[in-house]
């Protein structure tokens, strides 16, 4: 636990008591609809929290009860009912699971196990269109969930899902089939080191190494027959937009990458402004239980930098006008680092999570990554810039909002 973690957990006990999870994440509940969470449960789930002790038991009771209901459904041969209720109930008992940051707490083994075991049953009843994935990696495994389309695919284009530093491979299940699947590309959703089942396995992350595991994805990817080794690309969301960024840096074999809400500036934002939430999770992740030393040998040497002018492929970023995890002058400060073909959307009034445009920003980033795939919008010098207001209207050719256009002006 980090000093700031400890000292202020009282305050978002508070948060949630008063304003639910939209105290803390403003509008947060399109996104989570997005990963699969029916807002029924969501609402269910939450009335059952008034400090964040209480979410681990809140999650498990919900999940148990779509898990119940699926299996009922099942037994009586209504296989796409009880399909969708086990996704319902493989992303909360995620969530339950993720709420411990102890690996050797039993409780998350056995929330583990129930996702596991959810996940199971809905790709037999989707025909094995999900299946599991686990690949050897630097001495130690990762985890991830390959999305197959309905009708047989051969050298189709195929997109890893990664998820940010709060989410795992289970929370794409719905994208994933909703998004890219049902367009005949193949996708696969990761969890890298410091995730999921990765940490639970005791690999942890450090400066390098999730790109690495991307690495390793892609060679896992390019050695499937219904997949085309030369248009694999990648979505990203948050802390993924930064590892996706890395990878894209590193690795000439993404084709294309579409991150939002990225983590692209420094880090003394996300670890020593932001919810406390986030470097307390992010030590878990990387292993650290001393603060000094986890500041000293990795979030002070974290941020992209110049890095981001090694990228080759279609770059897409989209971020929210006040992200709380990185600064908008940082984000555009970024971007003109990039070199390669790119393109830019900046959402008003948007948060971190960018729930408000959540439904648009999936649907465009997956068609986006099929028309750069497809071999479009790499035309060498693309810059495309767009700042998208909240009453509907675009603003093309910059993404700097408009109130600030007014001020350089007077």
């Amino acid at each position: 636990m980090t000093t700031r973690s400890t000292g202020q957990s009282w305050a978002l006990d508070i948060a949630l008591a008063q304003g639910g999870f939209d105290a803390l994440h403003p509008e947060a509940k399109g996104t989570l609809e997005l990963l699969g969470h029916d807002h029924t449960d969501f609402d269910k789930v939450f009335a059952l929290v008034k400090s964040g002790a209480m979410l681990p038991k809140a999650w498990a009771t919900v999940a148990a009860q779509a898990e119940e209901r699926a299996a009922h459904h099942e037994r009586n041969g209504f296989s796409r009912t009880a399909s969708d209720l086990y996704e319902r109930a493989a992303v909360m008992w995620g969530r339950a699971q993720y709420s411990i940051f102890d690996a050797a707490d039993p409780r998350k083994a056995a929330f583990r196990e129930r996702t596991n075991h959810c996940v199971e049953r809905l790709g037999v009843l989707r025909d094995g269109r999900v299946r599991r994935v686990v690949l050897d990696f630097e001495g130690a495994e990762i985890f991830a969930l390959l999305h197959l389309p309905a009708a047989v695919v051969h050298g189709a284009p195929a997109v890893i899902l990664g998820p940010g530093m709060d989410m795992i491979k289970e929370d794409y299940i719905h994208a994933a089939e909703r998004y890219y699947t049902s367009r005949g590309m193949v996708a696969l959703s990761i969890e890298g080191p410091g995730q999921g089942e990765s940490r639970a396995r005791g690999l942890t992350v450090d400066l390098g190494n999730y790109e690495r595991a991307i690495s390793r994805y892609v060679d896992h990817l390019a050695s499937l027959p219904e997949v085309d080794p030369a248009r694999i690309g990648m979505f990203g969301i948050s802390m993924s937009g930064y590892w996706g960024s890395r990878a894209a840096a590193t690795d000439p074999r993404l084709a294309a990458l579409a991150a939002f809400e990225a983590v692209t500036g420094d880090f003394h934002t996300i670890f020593e402004r932001a919810q406390p939430t986030f470097k307390n999770n992010y030590m878990y992740m990387a292993g650290y239980d001393d603060e000094d030393a986890f500041d000293r040998d990795l979030a002070a040497r974290m941020p992209l930098g110049d890095l981001v002018g090694q990228i080759t492929c279609p770059v897409l970023y989209g971020i929210g006008e006040f992200d709380e995890l990185t600064p908008l002058d940082q984000a555009l400060a970024s971007f003109e680092r990039v070199r390669a073909p790119k393109e830019l959307r900046v959402y008003e009034d948007e948060f971190h999570p960018l729930g408000g445009v959540a439904a648009e920003v999936f649907r465009f980033g997956a068609e986006w990554l099929q028309r750069a795939l497809d071999g479009e919008l790499a035309e060498p010098g693309r810059d495309v810039r767009h700042y998208v207001h909240r009453d509907g209207r675009t603003t093309d050719g910059t993404a700097r909002p408009t109130w600030w256009r007014s001020t350089e002006q007077s």
